[in-house]
């Protein structure tokens, strides 16, 4: 049986090969569309469904696709290590977000 992080790295892996959802796709989030999917698929995941309003989804919803509660946390979760690879190719200074 996979690990929660291989399971993870391949849906990346997926969503980099079969949507072309790649690194230089990825760097045109800015307002933490990323974070704000992975909010989305994790929260349906669990009992905070109702947290879920079509305002927070990023996209259009033709992209909302909840599934099953491993499937939508493996998504969250390859959405949460794109935001993070998203900030690493930052430059230093621009990687330390406060919150307001």
């Amino acid at each position: 049986m996979k690990t929660g992080i291989e399971l993870i790295a391949e849906e990346r892996q997926r969503q980099v090969s079969a949507e072309g959802f790649d690194a230089s796709h990825d760097d045109a989030y800015k307002q933490d569309e990323l974070v704000r999917a992975a909010f989305c698929y994790m929260a349906y995941s669990s009992r905070c469904k109702e947290a879920i309003s079509d305002s927070m989804w990023p996209w259009h919803l033709d992209w909302w696709k909840p599934k099953d509660k491993k499937t939508d946390l493996i998504r969250a979760g390859a959405l949460i290590a794109a935001e993070i690879d998203r900030i690493n190719r930052l430059p230093p200074n621009d990687q330390i977000q406060r919150a307001p």
